[in-house]
Order: C-alpha cells, then sequence, then structure tokens
C-alpha cells in the first residue's frame, strides 16, 4: 500500500494537495453527497480529511492494468 499522505496529518477541504486530487470545494461536495469521497469529520462548517483515510481511499480507487 503506498501512502500519499502522511496518516498523522489532518487536510482541510481548501488544502492545495487535497483540491488537486479531488477537485473544487463543490466537487468535493458532490462526492461526498453520492458517497464516493474518502472519510471525513464535518466540524461545523469545516470538512477535515485525515490521512490514513486518504490514504486508503486513493488505494481503493487504484486500477490494474490487464496481464
Amino acid at each position: 500500500m503506498t501512502a500519499l499522505f502522511e496518516d498523522k496529518k489532518h487536510y482541510e477541504a481548501t488544502d492545495p494537495l487535497i483540491l488537486a486530487l479531488l477537485g473544487s470545494r463543490e466537487k468535493q461536495a458532490q462526492m461526498r453527497h453520492h458517497g464516493r469521497s474518502p472519510a471525513y469529520y464535518r466540524l461545523g462548517r469545516k470538512i477535515i480529511y485525515q490521512g490514513v483515510d486518504l490514504n486508503v481511499w486513493a488505494n481503493a480507487q487504484r486500477i490494474e492494468p490487464p496481464k
């Protein structure tokens, strides 16, 4: 399992790395609404992603090439 993110770090939805990976805040909201986003915490209006959850989600998106 490749770690793209620091497991113990928390990332805000506005973090440049998160914006590059998941898209705009609006796109992230759509992903959460449809159940396709990484696990997250909602603290008031702020969305927080934990690094370990981002790594699990990213590895679940992995596609093996056909042999």
